[in-house]
């Protein structure tokens, strides 16, 4: 199993000043798509954002703008200056290696986390950055792909189950980061899968592929440890928030998020020592199988010692050796040495060697 190397993102520019927009990430669209969903308790509308056109909200429905792809500066920045957010926000928004984190602006908030994906067939984690910006009446959301991330959240806010359509943009915002955390304990059914089927390999037939196998799901299992640490801190804070936005029950649902952030990060630190387990147990195996060599090996030296010994005696050019004229001489010399093996084949099944 081949471990793909990734694209090496661009870095920021030394040297340039803080609020810089530039997008440091890698292209995945060729151009970008925006969705505007509009919803409140009694209807829902979704169309295709004209990026032609300017942003807006209505005071009495929540606005949802869903962009996908980052490469286009001008039309973030433009959602920027509409919704008056902060340059280094912006910035953030498209330097596409942040940390996951919370951050309050007055009435508003900025959240980034990682979205993670896992290709069963081919054993892959895939890492895609997402940013929210909320305020009291909308969302901005910021992916770098096309994929549906929060297919979930959107069939929950067309089909009006739940309470997602009665509540705010801060509930909105807790569903999304919530859809991307349920997909982290998918993730871990995923490793517990593949750990299980390398304990399987390793005691059946431990292989090069196997330590392979095992060095890859450690990486793997890094790079989620370093999505979940920060994100436990941003989670945390934002179940401490007192921002106006933020409604008292919508803290009741950020704080069982965070419960489940806690329990990601427990189940992390286990899978890691199982791991650790597994590789001793993939070095223990195959010390016993080399010792188990060595062992038959031993023995087959054990036994041809004595033969070879009497072959060496009999072999030497002496005239005068007596064995060498008895009428059977050749037969008893067989004889003795079958003996022998047998004698030895005896002992070591006694002492259980065999």
């Amino acid at each position: 199993m081949k471990t793909k190397r990734k694209k090496q993102k661009k870095l920021k520019r030394s040297g340039a000043p803080p609020g810089t927009l530039e997008f440091t990430g890698e292209q995945r669209l060729e151009q970008v798509v925006v969705h505007q969903i509009r919803y409140n308790g009694e209807e829902i509308s979704e169309v295709q954002f004209d990026l032609k056109s300017n942003p807006g909200t209505l005071p009495e429905k929540v606005t949802w703008y869903d962009v996908r792809g980052l490469h286009d500066v001008a039309l973030v920045e433009r959602f920027g200056q509409h919704f008056n957010i902060h340059p280094l926000v912006l910035e953030d928004i498209l330097h596409t290696q942040q940390r996951p984190k919370f951050e309050e602006y007055g009435d508003e908030a900025f959240i980034v986390i990682n979205a993670l994906t896992y290709n069963k067939a081919e054993h892959e984690l895939n890492s895609e950055q997402i940013a929210l910006y909320f305020g009291e009446n909308f969302l901005l959301s910021f992916q770098e792909n096309a994929d549906d991330t929060f297919l979930a959240v959107r069939e929950r806010l067309e089909s009006a189950r739940g309470r997602i359509r009665n509540r705010k943009s801060d509930y909105l915002a807790y569903a999304l980061v919530d859809n991307v955390v349920d997909n982290y304990f998918q993730i871990l059914e995923c490793f517990e899968e593949r750990m299980e089927t390398l304990e399987a390999d390793i005691n059946t037939d431990p292989s090069r592929e196997t330590k392979e196998g095992i060095h890859h799901l450690k990486f793997q299992m890094l790079a989620l440890r370093k999505s979940v640490m920060p994100l436990r801190e941003a989670v945390g804070k934002f179940s401490r928030s007192e921002s106006k936005i933020m409604d008292e029950s919508t803290g009741l649902f950020v704080r069982d998020l965070y419960d489940h952030v806690i329990r990601i990060a427990d189940l992390i630190e286990t899978y890691r020592d199982m791991l650790n387990g597994l590789q001793e147990l993939y070095l223990s195996e195959l010390s016993i199988r080399m010792n188990n060599v060595i062992q038959v090996l031993t023995i087959i030296t054990t036994i041809f010692v004595p033969l070879t010994f009497l072959a060496g005696i009999y072999g030497m050019n002496f005239d005068n050796i007596p064995e060498l004229h008895f009428h059977h001489g050749y037969y008893y010399l067989w004889g003795v040495m079958g003996l022998i093996s047998i004698a030895s084949l005896v002992y070591f099944k006694k002492k259980k060697w065999i």
